[in-house]
Order: C-alpha cells, then structure tokens, then sequence
C-alpha cells in the first residue's frame, strides 16, 4: 500500500504473524472439514477458542500456541540486544522454555509442542547435548515461524539475514532442503518489508542476490534462467544450498495467483490443492499463493488460510507475516489488533524491532 513506510511493513510483518498463529489456536488440525464446520460454523471470522479434547485444549481465544510464543522470545531477545545474539536466545529457550515441557506432544505452553522442539529438548536436557548438536530432521515449518524476526530485522542486509536464519534453523531443525527453504522465506520476506511485491518478478530480485553473493544459494544459469556459458567455470558449491529453487517457487505461485485462467475457489481450498499436512513443501506453497492473492487485504489472507483446516496455525501464521509485510501495520483491521492478548506488548516490541532497520 502506497502509505506504508518500511518501518509499518516490519511490524505490520510481525504482528501478522502473531495475528495468524492467534487465529489457528482454536480451529488447529483439523483435518476433517466437515467437523471443522460442525464445531465453528461455515465460516471463522475471528479468534476462537480450543474445544475440549481437542489441540491446545485450556486456551483461550486470542491467545498465542507456543509457536507464537517463541517467536515472541526470539523477538525479545533480538530487541533487547540489538542483534541477533544466539547465545542469548538459547539461554532463553534453556531458562524459559525447556523446564516447562516434558518430552510429550501434548503439554506445555501454548498446550502443544512440536516435533522439532520436543526433539531439542531430548537433546538438550536428557542427553545434555550442547546447542550445536539439538538440531532433528522435522520437515516442518516451525524455524520459519520464528525466524520471521530475522528476516524483519536484517530485511536491507540478506547475506544477514541468510547467516542468522541458516544459524537459528540449525538450533532445532538440519535437513538442508528446510533450511533452504526456511532461508528462502526469510528473503521473500525481508524483500517485502522493504516494499517490493510478492508477484511474477520477486524471484528475478531474488536471484539476482543469488549472483551477487548474497544469498547462499548454488545457481548455474546466467540471465533469467538462460543456459551457462560454454567453457564458464561451474560456480561453488561451498557454503551454498544445492539448487535455487527454493527462491523461485513464490513467483510462480505468485503467477498462478494472477493467471485468470488458474483459480482457486472458494480461496481457503489452497489447502486441498497443495495439501493440508504440516511439512514445509505444503505449507509453504499455499502461504505464497494467499499472500500473494490477498497483498492488499490482510483480513481475507488470515482467514482464508484458517478456514482451510490442516495445520492452518503455521498457514495462518506465514501468510499473515507476508501480508503484515505487503499491507502494513496500518493495513491491518483494528479488531485483529484488539482480540489479541498482550496486544500492547506485542505492538511496542514489533515498533521497536521496526526502529531498529532505520
């Protein structure tokens, strides 16, 4: 939107993100739709909370899962210090986190802990692993959904920002396929907080920071994906993620977003088109397609991506940073802002994360 400035995107980015992961407490993993209707209607327009029995069972609407909570951790700690400081993050995790969970998947803040942070948490307090060694190979999203912050905060620096992503992502989650593509989140984000759009060219801005250095990514062809040059030295592969494809899928989903000839209707079946599980390469996909779809109506992108059932939290949650980035803070209905707990709180600290780009 023409009024944002890049310190209204950054924490409108933020807050989007703790707006969706807000919004899929109640209705989380669902994946029936019909008992997704049975107990909330035909349609959820707001925050609502866990039914008995079911995820996140105890909280309360407009409450965060412990995604959210993390995120929020992260942010605090990235605030307070200044720059990303893992050292102070882990001890935040060890001191905060950790002495509240037990090794199950149903307890915990939040009511919920994920399969990369329970295996972190084996790792690290039954086994007395040092950080360097938590890391599992869950292929979910829930690197990415705290890392967001560091793609805000280094949103003007991407080799920055690739690092402390890279680095976060390493804490809890290895495989390097969702490294990159936690990594590749981060700079389609970190390119929208400065104002660029998620559309049919964001992934040529994007590769031209793959040929500059950058971004850590191995690429081979030259120009808009032309053929290498005969006789042209292979680049490194050293310190770079195998392939660029990571970064150029959001503009194709992006393309589809906009081809009149592709539609997807009603919006929220994203999920039965890409699929409604919880690993990365379904995730992300139907994020880039509502964030790119609803740019300018954060409202429509949160609650299409709620009402699609499946992990719709992480769905909710991603699309949401990616809108937050696009609309802006000040694009973001007021009653979103009101619902939330600890909405002050959260406001302050994503104003101040935004400060700090300046």
């Amino acid at each position: 939107m023409a009024h944002a400035t890049t310190q209204d995107r950054a924490a409108g980015a933020i807050l989007g993100a703790f707006i969706g992961d807000a919004l899929g407490l109640g209705p989380h993993w669902y994946y029936n739709l019909d008992e997704l209707r049975r107990d909330y209607g035909d349609w959820i327009t707001g925050y609502t909370s866990p039914r008995p029995g079911r995820y996140h069972e105890g909280m309360a609407a407009g409450q965060l899962s412990q995604a959210g909570l993390i995120l929020k951790m992260l942010l605090q700690s990235v605030v307070e210090r200044g720059d990303y400081d893992e050292a102070d993050f882990c001890r935040r995790m060890d001191d905060e986190l950790f002495p509240r969970l037990d090794g199950t998947p149903m307890s915990g803040p939040g009511g919920y802990t994920s399969q990369s942070i329970r295996e972190a948490w084996r790792r690290r307090v039954q086994q007395g692993l040092p950080w360097s060694q938590t890391g599992g190979h869950a292929d979910t999203t829930e690197a990415i959904e705290r890392s967001l912050v560091l793609a805000v905060r280094y949103a003007r620096e991407p080799h920055r920002l690739a690092d402390a992503i890279a680095r976060n992502t390493h804490l809890t989650q290895t495989d390097e396929l969702i490294v990159s593509l936690t990594v590749a989140y981060g700079a389609v984000l970190g390119l929208l907080v400065q104002g660029e759009k998620l559309d049919a060219q964001l992934s040529g801005k994007l590769m031209r920071l793959v040929k500059s250095g950058d971004l850590p990514f191995h690429a081979v062809t030259t120009g808009q994906l032309q053929a290498p040059r005969r006789g042209e030295a292979e680049p490194s592969h050293a310190g770079r993620f195998a392939s660029p494809d990571a970064l150029l899928t959001p503009s194709y989903i992006a393309r589809a977003a906009a081809d009149p000839d592709i539609r997807i209707e009603p919006a929220w079946k994203v999920s039965l088109v890409y699929g409604m599980p919880c690993a990365a390469y379904h995730v992300l996909p139907a994020v880039y397609y509502l964030a790119a779809r609803f740019h300018d109506d954060f409202e429509s992108a949160v609650l299409h991506a709620v009402n699609g059932g499946g992990q719709n939290e992480a769905r909710a949650m991603l699309a949401g940073a990616l809108v937050g980035a696009q609309c802006g803070l000040s694009g973001i209905p007021g009653r979103f802002l009101d619902g939330l707990e600890d909405t002050v709180e959260l406001q302050q600290l994503a104003r101040s994360l935004a400060a700090q780009l300046a």
